[in-house]
C-alpha cells in the first residue's frame, strides 16, 4: 500500500463489500474509494478529524459517514469476509498496547458500555489482542483495556479459527487453554512457565515463527492513530483497527 493511499488491488478487493456500489439497495456513492482513502489518511497520520485535507470533503462528513458504518458493521462485515480466505496451517496468537491520548477519555457511558480504555501507572492504555494466520494476515482481533491479562482473550478469539497448530508464548500456557487445544485436535505450541511441573514439548523450529506476529504489529503501527488511540468510543478505534488489519493483509 502507498504510504496515505489504497492500491488498485486493495481496493478492487473491498469495493464489491461496501454499501452504496453499483447495484446496491439505496443511492450509489461515487465516492466510496475516497472515502476508504480519508479514513486511512487520518489513522496513518494520525491527525485530529478536523484537520484532515480539503480534498476529502467536509471531515464531519467523513467522521459522520464512518460512524454509521460502524454502527452498521460494514467494516466488521470486510474484515471477516477477508479474514475467512485464511492459511490453517499454523496460527498465533499475541497482544500489544497502545497509549490512548487524553482526549480519549470522557466518553459518554450509556448502559455501562466499556470503551476499552484502562488506567494504570503508565497512563491511559487499550489493549490490541489478535491471531494472525502463518501468510501474517490478521483474522482474529478484539479490543480490551490495557490491564486486561492476555490470557482471557485467547479462547473468545479461538473460536473463530480452527489452525492445525497454535502458536503463542508462556503468557498463554494456562491449563484451560491447553485442555481446549487438545480437545480440538490443535497442536499447541506455547512453551511450558518455569513453574510447570511437567514441561511439555514443543517444535521450536515452529515457535520461531511467531515473529510473523510482530512484524504484523510492527505495520499496524505504522498508523500512528492506532498507535496512539485518540478516539473516544471503543466502536470506532476498533473499525479503524479492523480496517487498517485487513487492507494491509491484502497482498
Amino acid at each position: 500500500m502507498r504510504r496515505y493511499g489504497l492500491s488498485d488491488s486493495q481496493w478492487e478487493r473491498i469495493k464489491d463489500l461496501l454499501p452504496g456500489r453499483e447495484g446496491h439497495v439505496g443511492g450509489t456513492a461515487a465516492d466510496n474509494r475516497l472515502f476508504v482513502k480519508a479514513v486511512l489518511y487520518r489513522y496513518r497520520a494520525g491527525i485530529p478529524w478536523r484537520d484532515l485535507p480539503a480534498r476529502f470533503g467536509d471531515w464531519k462528513n467523513v467522521h459522520r459517514r464512518l460512524r454509521r458504518w460502524c454502527e452498521g458493521g460494514v467494516i466488521e462485515r470486510i474484515f471477516q469476509h477477508l479474514a475467512a480466505n485464511c492459511d490453517n496451517d499454523y496460527m498465533m496468537i499475541d497482544s500489544t498496547i497502545v497509549q490512548a491520548h487524553q482526549h480519549s477519555a470522557g466518553a459518554r457511558k450509556k448502559k455501562g458500555v466499556d470503551q476499552a480504555i484502562g488506567r494504570s501507572r503508565g497512563g491511559l492504555t487499550s489493549k490490541i489482542h489478535a491471531i494472525i494466520d502463518a501468510a501474517g494476515k490478521a483474522v482474529a482481533l478484539s479490543l480490551t483495556p490495557g490491564q486486561r491479562a492476555d490470557i482471557t482473550e485467547a479462547e473468545p478469539l479461538l473460536d473463530e479459527v480452527d489452525p492445525k497448530a497454535f502458536i503463542a508464548d508462556k503468557a498463554y500456557d494456562a491449563d484451560p487453554l491447553i485442555e481446549t487445544l487438545e480437545a480440538r485436535q490443535i497442536t499447541a505450541v506455547i512453551p511450558s512457565r518455569k513453574n510447570r511441573r511437567d514441561p511439555r514439548k514443543i517444535s521450536f523450529r515452529l515457535y520461531k515463527n511467531r515473529n510473523i506476529i510482530e512484524r504484523f504489529f510492527a505495520r499496524l503501527k505504522q498508523f500512528r492513530g492506532i498507535a496512539t488511540r485518540y478516539d473516544k468510543l471503543k466502536s470506532t478505534f476498533f473499525a479503524a483497527v479492523q480496517l487498517v488489519s485487513a487492507i494491509i493483509g491484502i497482498n
